[in-house]
This record gives C-alpha cells, sequence and structure tokens, in this order.
C-alpha cells in the first residue's frame, strides 16, 4: 500500500501559529474569568437596588428589569464563552502537535531527498519516519479543524456566524430564552456553586420565591440567597397558625435575633432555619464579601429556641474581638446551630450526632469556598471555633473524605480528640483547656487538647474560666480568639 499525503496541506499546518493560538485561548478565558465577577458585581447592584428605599416608582422598575435583562444576556455570554473554551483547549494541543509533526516531517523528507507523496506505508529509514509522521500531523490537523468547528457552534446560540456577532445589545437580548431552572438532583457544594451562578439573577429571584425551603438549605449557595429564602420561609411559619408551639418558639428566637441586628442598623443573614430538625444558624455580617469567618460549633443540649440568643451575643463579640485584632477587617461570625445537638446521657456518650453532624459540617464549609470561587472572590480566612461536644463534632468532619475546608480551629472545652491536630487537616489548630474545665481534664472521646502530643497551641485560660466562660470579654481567651480569626496570631 502507498501513503497519500498531501505535501501542500501539510506545508500550510507547518506554518501554523500554535502559540498565537494558545495566546488567544487565554486571552478569551481571562475574558471569560473577568465576566464572571463582572456579573457578580452587576447582580450584586440589582439587589441593591431592588431592596433600597431611596428609589421607587417607574423609573426604578425600569432600571430593575434593565439589570435583569443584562444579567440574562451576560449569563447566556458566559455560558457559551464557558462552551466553546472547552472545546478550544484541546485544539491548542492539537494543533501545536499538528504543526511540530508537519515541520518534523518536512525536514526529514528534505534531508533524506524524497517526496512524502507515493512512499510505501513500509519504507524504512528516515522517508518512512517522515511519512509516519505526516499522517500523524494531518490527522492531528484534522482533529484540530472539529475541535474549532465545535467551539464555533457552541457560539450559535449567540448569534455568532462566520466570525461575526450581533452588532448590539438588542440584538443579542433577542436571542436569549427565559431560563426556569430546576434544582439539581443530590448535587455536592461545588456542583450546587457552579449551577447556580451559570443562572440569569431572574431564574435566580424566581427559585428563591417558589423554592425557599430547598434553596434555603442547599450548600454551595451564596448568602444572600440562602438569606432571602430563609426569610421567606420564616415569615411564612410565623404565619401559620397550625404550626407547634415548639417550632413557633424557636421561629420566634429567630425572628428576635435578626430583629435586634436590624435595630442596631447590623447586616445578618439567616442561613438555616430547620424548625423540625431544631437547627438554625445566623451570621453577623455578609458571607459573600468577608475577608475573615469564625463558624462557632456548640455543644450539648443546646437548641435555637433557647440558646441562639446567647450564641448570637458569643458570635458578635468574637466578631468584635477579631475587629479589635485587626481594625478595617470585614468579620462575619456564625451562630451555627447546624446539627441536632445531643440532650441526654445516652447520646452524649456516642459520637453518633458527632458524626452526623460532623457530615453537615463538612458541607457547610465547603458550600462557603464554592459560592465564594464561583462568584469570581476571594476565598476568606475561614475559623471553626468549637466548644464542647462541638470539638468532637469538628473531628469527625476532619475523617470524612477530603481536606477540612478551614485555616483554623479552635478547640475549647474539648472531651478529647481521636487522634493528633495534624488529624484535623488544617493549616492552624488551637485550644484553650483550663484546670478549673473538668470536661476538658476528662478526655472522655480521646486524646485532652492540652496534652503537649496532641500537638495543639494553647490559648490563654484563667482559672475561673470553667467549662462556659471562654467568650466572656473580661476572660483573657476571647482577645486570643479574636486574633486567630484575624490571622494575627
Amino acid at each position: 500500500m502507498v501513503t497519500d499525503v498531501d505535501e501542500h496541506r501539510l506545508a500550510r499546518v507547518a506554518g501554523w501559529n500554535a502559540a498565537a493560538l494558545a495566546g488567544a485561548v487565554t486571552g478569551l478565558a481571562g475574558v471569560a474569568d473577568r465576566l464572571t465577577s463582572w456579573r457578580a458585581r452587576l447582580d450584586a447592584l440589582g439587589r441593591a437596588l431592588d431592596g433600597a428605599e431611596c428609589w421607587s416608582g417607574p423609573a426604578a422598575r425600569e432600571a430593575a428589569a434593565g439589570l435583569l435583562e443584562v444579567s440574562a444576556v451576560a449569563a447566556a455570554v458566559e455560558a457559551g464563552f464557558g462552551r466553546s473554551l472547552e472545546d478550544l483547549r484541546p485544539v491548542v494541543r492539537s494543533a501545536g502537535s499538528a504543526a511540530a509533526d508537519a515541520r518534523t516531517a518536512l525536514a526529514l523528507a528534505r534531508a533524506a531527498g524524497v517526496p512524502l507523496g507515493g512512499l510505501p506505508d513500509d519504507e524504512a529509514g528516515a522517508a518512512g519516519a517522515a511519512a509516519a509522521l505526516a499522517r500523524e500531523a494531518l490527522d492531528a490537523a484534522a482533529a484540530t479543524h472539529r475541535g474549532a468547528a465545535a467551539a464555533g457552534e457552541a457560539l450559535l446560540a449567540l448569534g455568532v456566524r462566520d466570525g461575526a456577532a450581533p452588532g448590539d445589545f438588542g440584538g443579542l437580548a433577542t436571542l436569549v430564552a427565559p431560563v426556569h431552572a430546576a434544582v439539581p438532583s443530590s448535587p455536592g457544594p461545588a456542583e450546587v456553586a457552579r449551577w447556580w451562578a451559570s443562572l440569569p439573577a431572574g431564574a435566580q429571584h424566581e427559585l428563591v420565591e417558589r423554592r425557599p425551603a430547598t434553596v434555603g438549605g442547599l450548600d454551595g449557595l451564596p448568602a444572600w440567597a440562602r438569606d432571602r429564602a430563609n426569610r421567606l420561609l420564616l415569615e411564612r411559619e410565623l404565619a401559620d397558625p397550625l404550626l407547634p408551639e415548639e417550632h413557633r418558639a424557636a421561629a420566634r428566637a429567630v425572628a428576635d435575633v435578626l430583629a435586634a441586628e436590624e435595630a442596631a442598623g447590623r447586616p445578618a443573614q439567616l442561613q438555616l432555619l430547620d424548625l423540625a430538625g431544631k437547627r438554625a444558624a445566623v451570621a453577623f455580617g455578609d458571607l459573600d464579601t468577608a475577608d475573615a469567618v469564625a463558624l462557632l460549633v456548640p455543644g450539648l443540649g443546646i437548641t435555637p429556641d433557647d440558646d441562639l440568643g446567647r450564641l448570637a451575643g458569643d458570635a458578635r463579640d468574637l466578631a468584635a474581638a477579631a475587629t479589635v485584632a485587626a481594625p478595617g477587617l470585614a468579620v462575619t461570625a456564625v451562630a451555627w446551630i447546624g446539627y441536632r445537638t445531643p440532650h441526654d446521657v445516652g447520646t452524649v456518650a456516642t459520637r453518633s450526632a458527632a458524626a452526623r453532624g460532623g457530615a453537615v459540617l463538612t458541607a457547610v464549609l465547603d458550600g462557603l469556598g464554592a459560592a465564594r470561587a464561583a462568584a469570581g472572590a476571594a476565598l476568606p480566612r475561614t475559623t471553626v471555633v468549637a466548644h464542647s461536644y462541638g470539638t468532637v463534632v469538628v473531628d469527625e468532619a476532619a475523617d470524612r473524605p477530603g481536606r477540612l475546608a478551614a485555616d483554623a480551629v479552635v478547640l475549647l472545652g474539648s472531651p478529647g480528640m481521636e487522634d493528633d491536630a495534624a488529624a484535623l487537616e488544617v493549616p492552624e489548630v488551637y485550644d484553650a483547656a483550663p484546670p478549673g474545665d473538668p470536661v476538658a481534664q476528662l478526655g472522655w472521646f480521646g486524646t485532652p487538647t492540652w496534652w503537649p502530643p496532641f500537638g495543639s497551641e494553647g490559648l490563654p485560660a484563667d482559672s475561673g474560666t470553667g467549662h462556659s466562660g471562654y467568650y466572656d470579654p473580661d476572660r483573657p481567651t476571647l482577645a486570643a480568639m479574636g486574633e486567630v480569626v484575624a490571622g494575627r496570631s
């Protein structure tokens, strides 16, 4: 059999500038990345205008509608760019291979003094090597053309034809169909974050209004969306005359905490509302923009109706201490009753509640980072501050697959940990365990955190701290924790 190589085509492939193509694709990827963060800022502006009391009437409604349209178009463009880039990245590789192989094949053929076309497949020596490389180059060139065509098809929905696009925004807007999004089934936080970021603002607001119970509980969503969804859910629960009194007491406790923050002019975000599960979480500050985040994990016997107000005070005091340590730092502290804490001797003596809580805590931390990354925002410094049985929850979270998504862990009055500080998978581990805290001295669940082989860094705690005084502003532990949260320890 005789090799059929088109030397003229091979010469054209040898002249391809693969470096320029790679640079163009890198530039396009940069545009796509900037579009992600730009659209996030645009949508934030839309939300700010939506809630603003200083502007109302027809002009305000027209501006809001215009921002939603811009968001829809930007989301479509971003999605088109993303699909096109997926096809273009292998094009860069195949084009580089095709050009390099073509140049080598031509050089070998010239050195051997033979034409590439018409050589037998089994030709030996330099001529055979040249023919083989020529075939590989042309195969790679064909793959390059197919990939480039696929990359172009990804932009057809945006009206891109033969390298030309719609000439103005209006022309592009007419091509963008409304998005009515459905919540993906059983995704992880990273998948949720990417899915949500792909939606235009209108579709996001529609889901918040239509599915508040679902949106409010999805790890990976930005804090503003969970806050709006959970506040809608809270309003509906409080308006329900058939709501059980136990649930109503918890709902009132949550509403009271939010009302107190609003009255003081401080931002707060309702991140979790599960009345039946005796769970709630309130962020004091803005989780979407904070430079530093502290997540407070409480111990046994904690419920929203009885304890959210106290835990909220601890969160505010810790955020204030961090701000003192680093003035100007945007700090958000979360009062997180995110797992059903044990309430009796039988459950307190086991790790079962901690195992369930650890799975939830892992998803919450993963979701915080995923939501920020999907919006093109920098990740905050994240500190998990666990007290008593809450430290066992952190222990269980660290045992789950993957690294614990935190920068620091603070263990307060821990009843013991399974392994050592390194097993918690975070760069910084601190503990406070004064002799006056009997739980910290007990070691019920493993190695005491104050024991030197455990490997944590001790925080100051005076003898009067006991088991419940770690957040007391008059004692030294709070200020030290503030320095950890701020990254100044």
